[in-house]
């Protein structure tokens, strides 16, 4: 529900400061620069990422923060249709030393009652990449092409592509917005134009995430039929066994929160089935296996790719020996280290599969 107080307070601000916003498809824009700008032009790692950002908290809280460690030359808040904003947003100043001082200081902030956002260095991402193209593609014709359908294009570089006889193109903007546009829109405008359907990915398809170094599969778990219905007997048993109460009962854990993209909320507010609050959706799962005499489940992860707002992608696939192999695809936020990620997929990836057979969605670890 979209807080009509709060959208009458952002109003109120906007016309008493004068303040110009700008919805620019799915975001609103302040600044790139301001009307009164004497500052740098920002190069590179002047740009901060800011998430946990509550959803009816607006400019009129935001700018005035973030523009007390320094002169703003744009802030960029994702919205959604609703009026509410998406959680996340980008703030831009004159120069890196002002933009890490603004991560040392705001990081942590308290916008509202046990809620505190997230400030970190932008990625500032640049590039896409387009697949699959034909072999006999140019690129000074793609490249042409491209600059009829979207604005920003800098470069291309064309390379193999991750299927055989295929083709895959490097494309680099101006701009990280410019390339976030392009992303968005460019698969209809292909599809529009040329009837092809075309992949567009912020990471290289032949390449695992860069930045997130995966283990390597011992095996490949070929695809069969689960049964869902004996798996869904034994977790229902598991599910009415006493449990030692949650260490934390107020609320349910942040990290497994972000991990599965839900929002931090009270436990009265939802809860499940006592036998699911004091342990994690992965150890469950493999209590239910255990007690079933069933060997125990098996993770497999593809990463697939990452949104501008820091979310990883991933295909996956639980083994249960003895029942079959459950696919699917998550959505999680990155943990501090690559350990860390790895141990959110696998709890967001068993968190699914249990909601998927008996309903079991909340879980505090």
């Amino acid at each position: 529900m979209v807080n009509v107080e709060r959208l009458q307070a952002l109003e109120t601000w906007i016309k008493t400061t004068n303040t110009k916003i700008t919805q620019v498809k799915g975001q609103r824009k302040y600044g790139g620069p301001p009307e009164v700008w004497d500052g740098p032009l920002p190069g590179l790692n002047c740009e901060v990422f800011i998430s946990h950002i509550p959803r009816d908290t607006y400019e009129d809280l935001l700018i005035p923060l973030f523009s007390s460690v320094g002169p703003l030359w744009e802030f960029r808040l994702m919205m959604n249709f609703s009026g509410q904003n998406r959680g996340f947003a980008y703030a831009k100043y004159g120069s890196a030393k002002v933009a890490k001082n603004a991560i040392r200081c705001l990081n942590g902030s308290m916008l509202a009652p046990g809620v505190r956002i997230f400030v970190c260095p932008s990625s500032e991402k640049r590039k896409i990449y387009l697949t699959p193209l034909s072999t006999t593609i140019r690129k000074d014709d793609l490249l042409q092409e491209l600059r009829k359908m979207v604005e920003g294009v800098e470069s291309l570089s064309l390379m193999s592509g991750p299927e055989t006889m295929t083709m895959s193109a490097v494309v680099v903007f101006s701009s990280h917005y410019m390339a976030s546009i392009a992303k968005r829109t460019l698969g209809q405008a292909f599809l529009k134009r040329f009837g092809v359907c075309i992949s567009i990915q912020w990471k290289c398809p032949e390449k695992v995430n860069d930045e997130l170094h995966l283990p390597e599969k011992s095996e490949s778990f070929p695809a069969s039929t689960p049964k869902f219905s004996e798996l869904a007997q034994h977790m229902a048993e598991i599910s009415q066994m006493p449990h030692p109460a949650p260490q934390n009962p107020s609320f349910i854990s942040a990290a497994f929160c972000g991990a599965v993209g839900e929002p931090l909320v009270p436990k009265s507010a939802t809860c499940p089935p006592t036998a699911a609050l004091s342990v994690s959706p992965v150890i469950f799962l493999q209590n239910c296996c255990a007690v079933s005499g069933l060997g125990l489940p098996q993770f497999e992860f593809i990463y697939n790719y990452a949104q501008p707002d820091e979310v990883y992608h991933f295909d996956y696939k639980v083994r249960v020996p003895g029942l079959g192999v459950f696919p699917g695809q998550i959505m999680i936020s990155p943990g501090p280290n690559d350990t860390a990620t790895l141990e959110r997929a696998r709890e967001a990836a068993a968190q699914q599969l249990l909601q998927s057979v008996i309903g079991l969605k909340v879980f505090i670890r």
